[in-house]
């Protein structure tokens, strides 16, 4: 699920309805004084890369007089998880009034991605000039904030004795909520299931974004209109009243509230007219509806491993036919994969030492096949530094093994569920693993692979498989249950969608960051979807 819909006024509830919004606070620490009579008069400009260009987003108001100025203006930028989204924080010290930035001096620079910055939450970093030199003892920090309400509201309705608005029977009673628009009229919110024949209606609990319910404001009056459903569309009016959030959320479980119900018309007409029915608030309670960018910045770590297929089928890497074989610029659609993935990755785990394992091949000094092996050699410690350190022992390893088979996934899967298993002992949501399974062809244990799927789905774990290579990826499709659920051989069926498959030939021709969209679109749904199966809340996460 790409994060580029608007949210829409009426819909389903969830964060993967939004753009992400991401708020960049800036502070400046020690700057260069760039004035002789003063002090510098600074202010900060964000650059963002577009097409490998530096591009101008924004820049805050200049803090006169100050080597230590906290800027007011905040940066606004819209976050994507499956981008790298390249970043520049350049000050400035203002010398006249030119919106030229040629004709102010420069105090220094620093780039960064997004991702780096939403990971940490907050960042300090040395500002540097442009020789790549520290620039005095400047510095500057950047904090980031979800601007997004995730707040939702969920309501318990009934009613009690409303008006009989049928000749030969009781009435068919519905609501509908209302809030105010921009231009004065009343705009349709949200409207309630119809319960057939009856003048005590019990509807059922339903949840929409308080944005959308009183624009996130609880004070806000909105209305609440009664209808009797007619099939014609002529639907009868029983009655109304305006209300708040704030009000409604007087409700308890065992003190309900009782809103009277009114006709105008009736009420101007008859003297002892009293209402209509009364509208009962069973329970009223807002809560907050997670997103992705919300664990991110609770500080939930994103754990990395990969694991690449050594089989036979691949071909002799020393062979150009082959798919191990790195071509004179240095790369391969194994290192493709690697680079895609690992470069959005690695901004979300803090000490970027990332396990690489390889299977179905024959290890020296016996020759034993293994599906499960350290590609540095070192199976106490399999960790590689960075996406480059995953390269390098990739690179490393293969004159000294022997391609084999068969091509045995479960091994990986269930290697990697026992990090993800130890992690949910902590009952806090602070880790998520992804396994990245790159192979060339058919899967030889089938049976253990999805029984090894459907456990791992239970876990703090999503597993992204690329084919490289034109084999018949049939089975991996199979794997990633977006057209149905996947069972084990037991019957057992996976409890959430965990897999995601994408054949590399269909991104071959693209430019690299397609890939890297494809492949992790779902990554931020999956993340979310098993946190709050667990109900577990963003650590630090405020109430609502």
């Amino acid at each position: 699920m790409a994060y580029t819909v608007t949210p829409s006024p009426v819909g389903p509830v969830g964060s993967q309805y939004c753009v992400y919004k991401v708020e960049l606070s800036i502070c400046g620490q020690n700057l260069l004084d760039r004035d002789v009579t003063s002090k510098s008069d600074p202010f900060c400009v964000l650059f963002v890369e577009v097409n490998g260009k530096w591009v101008e987003l924004d820049r805050t108001e200049t803090a006169v007089n100050n080597l230590n100025p906290a800027f007011a203006k905040k940066f606004i930028i819209d976050y994507h998880f499956e981008e790298v989204q390249k970043l520049k924080f350049a000050l400035f010290d203002q010398d006249k009034s030119s919106m030229q930035l040629y004709e102010h001096d420069f105090l220094g620079e620093f780039s960064c991605t997004l991702g780096m910055i939403v990971s940490s939450k907050k960042i300090t970093r040395t500002l540097l000039l442009g020789n790549g030199k520290p620039a005095g003892k400047g510095m500057i920090t950047i904090a980031a904030q979800e601007l997004s309400d995730n707040r939702v509201i969920t309501l318990s309705m009934a009613g009690r004795k409303l008006d009989k608005k049928d000749l030969f029977g009781k009435s068919d009673p519905f609501l509908e909520f209302y809030k105010p628009g921009d231009d004065g009229k009343w705009m349709l919110v949200h409207r309630t299931e119809v319960i057939k024949y009856t003048l005590d209606p019990v509807w059922k609990p339903f949840t929409v974004p308080l944005v959308s319910l009183c624009d996130g404001d609880v004070e806000k009056q909105i209305k609440v209109v009664c209808y009797d459903y007619d099939s014609d569309g002529g639907h009868d009016f029983i009655g109304e009243f305006q209300t708040s959030v704030a009000r409604m959320c007087e409700a308890q479980d065992a003190l309900p509230l009782e809103l009277e119900c009114i006709n105008p018309k009736k009420q101007k007409k008859k003297k002892n007219y009293k209402n209509s029915g009364i509208i009962i608030v069973k329970s009223c309670k807002i809560t907050r509806d997670f997103s992705f960018l919300d664990y991110i910045l609770g500080g939930c770590q994103l754990m990395f491993t990969v694991g690449i297929d050594f089989t036979a089928s691949n071909g002799n890497p020393r062979d150009p036919s082959s798919l191990h074989y790195i071509n004179p610029m240095g790369t391969n659609e194994y290192l493709s994969a690697i680079w895609a993935v690992g470069q959005i990755i690695q901004d979300y785990d803090t000490d970027k030492m990332f396990p690489a394992l390889g299977f179905g091949a024959q290890l020296p000094p016996d020759w034993k096949v293994s599906h499960e092996f350290a590609i540095n050699f070192n199976p106490t410690n399999p960790f590689c530094s960075g996406v480059e350190g995953i390269v390098q022992a990739y690179s490393a390893c293969l004159p000294h093994i022997r391609f084999y088979g068969p091509t045995n996934f479960s091994p990986i899967i269930n290697h990697v569920a026992r990090f993800a298993a130890q992690a949910t002992q902590q009952q806090a949501a602070t880790q998520y693993f992804i396994l990245l399974i790159i192979t060339d062809g058919v899967i030889s244990d089938m049976d253990e692979t999805r029984h090894a799927v459907v456990q791992a789905s239970k876990l703090p774990m999503s597993i992204i498989i690329v084919g490289v290579g034109n084999a018949d990826f049939a089975a991996m499709e199979f794997l990633d249950g977006d057209s149905r659920v996947l069972r084990s051989y037991t019957g057992e069926e996976a409890v959430r969608d965990i897999v995601q498959f994408v054949p590399f030939r269909d991104f071959r021709n693209a430019p690299k960051e397609t890939l890297a969209k494809a492949v992790l679109a779902e990554l931020p749904q999956q993340v979310v979807q098993y946190f709050k199966q667990q109900n577990l809340p963003p650590v630090n996460s405020e109430p609502a």
